[in-house]
Parts: C-alpha cells; sequence; structure tokens
C-alpha cells in the first residue's frame, strides 16, 4: 500500500492528497507536523520536506514527481495527457506555476529566508497578476485544459484555495477564475482530500 506522509497545511502535500482521492484507492496518510518533524524525514527525504511517497522500497518525493507516478500506477481517470507533445506541454506550464506562483507561496509560507513586508507585498501582487492573467481561459474552458480535469487543475488548486489565507484579494477581472475554483472545490475528491486545518483557511 502506497503511504504518503502528509503536511496538514503544506500546498504541496495537498496535491498528492487530492489526486489520491481523485484515483479512488488504497492508500495511507501520514500527518507530519512541519514545525516538529520525526528524523525518518530527513532520511527519507536529503531536503527534509514532505509531501514523502512510499511504496514498498520506492521513496518518492516533490509534489509533481509523486503526482505522475501516481498517475502512471493507477492510470483510471487519466490526469496526464496520453499524447507526448500535449504531456510536454503540460509538464511546461507546471515548470512555468512553480517558477511564476508557487516561488511566490513559498516566501508567503515562509519556507527558507524570512521575508520582508515589503517582498510579501510584492509576492501577492505577483501571484494576483498572474492569476488575474489567466482568468480569461475560463470564459470557454471548463477547466485548463478544457472540458477535462487534469494535473494542471491539481497543481494550481492549493494556491487557489488559500487566498484568502494568503491576504491576497483578486479584481473582478478574475471572476472567471473565481468560478473555475468553485468547479475544482465542489469534486467529491477535492472535498476528501481537506484536512481540517486547511479547510478553515477559506473563509
Amino acid at each position: 500500500m502506497m503511504v504518503l506522509y502528509s503536511g496538514t497545511t503544506d500546498p504541496y502535500s495537498h496535491r498528492c492528497r487530492f489526486v489520491l482521492f481523485e484515483k479512488g484507492m488504497d492508500f495511507e496518510i501520514r500527518d507530519v507536523d512541519l514545525f516538529a518533524k520525526p528524523e525518518d524525514i530527513a532520511v527519507m527525504n536529503p531536503y527534509n520536506e514532505v509531501p514523502i511517497l512510499v511504496e514498498r522500497d520506492l521513496i518518492l518525493y516533490e509534489s509533481h514527481i509523486i503526482n505522475e507516478y501516481i498517475d502512471e500506477r493507477f492510470p483510471h481517470p487519466q490526469l496526464m495527457p496520453g499524447d507526448p507533445v500535449a504531456r510536454a506541454r503540460v509538464r511546461l506550464f507546471l515548470h512555468n506555476f512553480e517558477k511564476e506562483l508557487f516561488s511566490q507561496v513559498n516566501l508567503l509560507e515562509g519556507r527558507g529566508v524570512k521575508a520582508t513586508e515589503r517582498q510579501i507585498e510584492k509576492a501577492r501582487e505577483q501571484i494576483r497578476d498572474r492569476l488575474t492573467m489567466l482568468a480569461p481561459i475560463f470564459t470557454k474552458n471548463k477547466y485548463m485544459l478544457g472540458d477535462d480535469f487534469s494535473m494542471l487543475d491539481v497543481a494550481i488548486a492549493p494556491l487557489l484555495w488559500r487566498l484568502d489565507y494568503y491576504g491576497i484579494d483578486l479584481s473582478k477581472n478574475a471572476l472567471p477564475l473565481l468560478k473555475y475554483a468553485e468547479r475544482i472545490f465542489s469534486r467529491p475528491a477535492y472535498i476528501e482530500a481537506l484536512t481540517p486545518s486547511e479547510k478553515v483557511m477559506r473563509k
């Protein structure tokens, strides 16, 4: 059985929990206190971070690597496109999300160097601007790739859930994006994947 070591408030662990529940398979989630991590976390992951997936003698870390492995192991429902070109494009989008959005999330989460108030406000602005640029996609698309729910939706969902928590207000121009977020949040797997600590992050 797969075991996921997961932070109860960690957006990256949130992605992996979401995928596991989407697949509807047997797994175990072990909650990790991010402020008092057990020693075996550093043994399994040299960067001493969650999420970590363990299956027999396989140990994986980094949310995208974990999620692609789960998707390939349990291909229904398929979250990465079957076509190599489309799959490469999705990976490029995922990379862009990390560079443009989640690098700012790391600042807001206090990962690494402690950010100044000015850096935090700048991070909020960058996230706000980037998300507003994405909004027009959802005037015609149900999900990132059209009608099909995919790994792109999984990747961005934890950020959209935490907008209030991070102090990010979006303008009316981002309304299509907020409606898209509600579509994700209403998915049964998304609701199941939320921890009690995450449920209170959103007003």
